[in-house]
């Protein structure tokens, strides 16, 4: 039998769908942080069912619904969810664990044997899709703001 070329493996991922590269990572991962990853993934889901699955970065799961809600990046000891407005957003059952110094991101990393809230988790994704949403509005307007005093 013929050897398919040695870029072959690489083609098939470029055309797979995001959806499908996840579910190849975290059958890959085979481990606690591929069962954190799916179940974070089915939580986001319950949370918003229009978020719309992404594979950037060479590698990164991302979630968006008017933009990047979170991201779930896998290391050897944690699963970290950065939210990119993680800043701006509520967090009274304080989640976020990591990445707090910054001036817009946030992050929860989920570490081995870590048990997730996942009311306040689902509360926290529909809190950035909500943020999303009213800005990607607020830039709708004004643009057409701009479009109205060109004529």
């Amino acid at each position: 039998m013929a050897q398919g070329h040695p870029r072959g493996k690489h083609q098939t991922m470029k055309k797979a769908s995001p959806s499908r590269l996840i579910d190849a990572r975290i059958k890959e991962l085979g481990d606690w942080r591929g069962d954190t990853l799916a179940r974070v993934r089915v939580l986001i889901k319950q949370a918003d069912p229009e978020v719309v699955e992404e594979w950037k970065w060479r590698g990164v799961p991302v979630w968006e619904h008017d933009g990047i809600i979170c991201t779930g990046e896998t290391y050897k000891s944690v699963v970290k969810l950065t939210f990119l407005k993680g800043a701006s957003l509520p967090d009274p059952s304080r989640l976020f664990n990591s990445s707090l110094d910054g001036n817009t991101r946030r992050a929860i990393d989920i570490h081995e044997g870590d048990k997730i809230n996942e009311k306040a988790l689902k509360a926290l994704i529909r809190a950035a899709v909500e943020l999303n949403t009213k800005t990607t509005n607020e830039r709708a307007a004004a643009r057409s703001r701009r479009a109205g005093r060109r004529r």
